[in-house]
């Protein structure tokens, strides 16, 4: 019988509380990148690819549940615990704006156009801020039936969906009236709502089971148990044959979509698995857990010798490249640069 490879993530460390929301960004001229949101209140910026840190955001002064990156990877936002979103300079760091809410923001993200920003939390509130005018009252929709969970654009921003976290099911919104158009319904609270690059499908995972959706006439395509609680789930954006689950048994699960068959059980993490994200391309996916590391792991695993080792057993990262360019990401001088590791 043939020896099974085993996958040998890449470990990002530098977060210093769990993680808990990743973002990657579409392939820009430069890449592509990964923020992501941890409880330590500072997100962070990194080349998608490699895992190399570029930058932290620092202003938060609370637990940081949810962060993205705007189309162009030009703009970054994220929503606090200190009942704030901030808008930042994804090139520089610096903070452009910050909106203020009245309680805690658990989802943020940006319109496909990149002009408008969604929030939602526990205020049971959807607002929308025009990036165009930033300091204009935001927009609110109808008033959400429960606490926002999540949030996400489809239909070329003509349609909102959301999800509580203390209620199940998953609500579409009409954004030029303000309503709630349809429910996907679901027995547990959707903790991961995730729209497929094309547009065609939503992947929700909502208490033991991940679903797919079609996003155009909103039946159920396809629902798997999973053997245990999951709080992510991704599908694979290119072929859409593959997804990924983690969730409270601290592993990451790769699954065969026609069939729910399991391909693969990443092991690794020493906590839960709160995020899993496939990258752009579908090469590569990450998690984000309890422990507080990120790990990147290959779809294919390479063989062993392809894997550059120096003599310490750490990786040989070279300097990003898109690092280099980006001059002025304030960092304060004597934070240390966190080492990426294999593991």
């Amino acid at each position: 019988m043939e020896k099974k490879k085993v996958a040998v993530p890449l470990v990002c460390p530098g977060h210093s509380r769990p993680v808990v929301d990743l973002f990657y960004s579409p392939v820009t001229p430069d890449g592509y990148f990964l923020i992501s949101a941890s409880k330590d209140g500072n997100p962070m910026l990194r080349n998608g690819e490699t895992g190399d840190w570029i930058g932290t955001f620092q202003g938060h002064k609370g637990a940081v549940w949810s962060c993205c990156l705007d189309t162009n990877a030009l703009h970054a936002a994220s929503g606090s615990a200190d009942f704030s979103a901030k808008v930042w300079d994804a090139l520089t760091g610096d903070e452009l704006h910050s909106f203020e809410h009245k309680h805690i923001v658990r989802a943020c993200t940006f319109s496909e156009d990149t002009h408008l920003l969604l929030t939602g939390g526990v205020e049971k509130i959807l607002r929308v801020y025009d990036m165009n005018r930033p300091d204009a009252a935001p927009r609110e929709l109808d008033k959400a039936p429960g606490n926002v969970r999540t949030v996400a654009w489809l239909h070329s921003d003509q349609t909102i969906l959301s999800s509580c976290s203390d209620m199940g099911g998953v609500r579409l919104w009409d954004v030029r009236t303000g309503k709630i158009v349809q429910t996907l319904e679901t027995k547990a609270p959707v903790t991961s709502a995730e729209v497929s690059q094309d547009s065609r499908f939503i992947t929700t995972a909502d208490g033991s089971s991940v679903k797919f959706w079609d996003a155009n006439h909103f039946g159920l395509v396809k629902s798997y148990d999973m053997p245990c609680t999951v709080e992510s789930a991704s599908l694979e954006p290119k072929s859409g044959s593959k997804f990924i689950v983690g969730g409270e048994d601290m592993w990451v699960h790769l699954f065969d979509f026609f069939t729910g068959e399991e391909i693969t059980c990443n092991k690794g993490h020493h906590g839960p698995v709160h995020c899993v994200r496939f990258a752009p391309g579908g090469e590569s996916y990450a998690s984000g857990s309890e422990d507080g590391t990120i790990r990147i792991w290959q779809l294919s695993p390479p063989n062993a010798d392809d894997n550059e080792v120096t003599a310490n057993g750490k990786p040989t990262v070279g300097v990003n490249e898109v690092a280099r360019k980006i001059e002025g990401f304030h960092i304060p001088k004597e934070e240390q640069q966190p080492q990426q590791t294999e593991g």
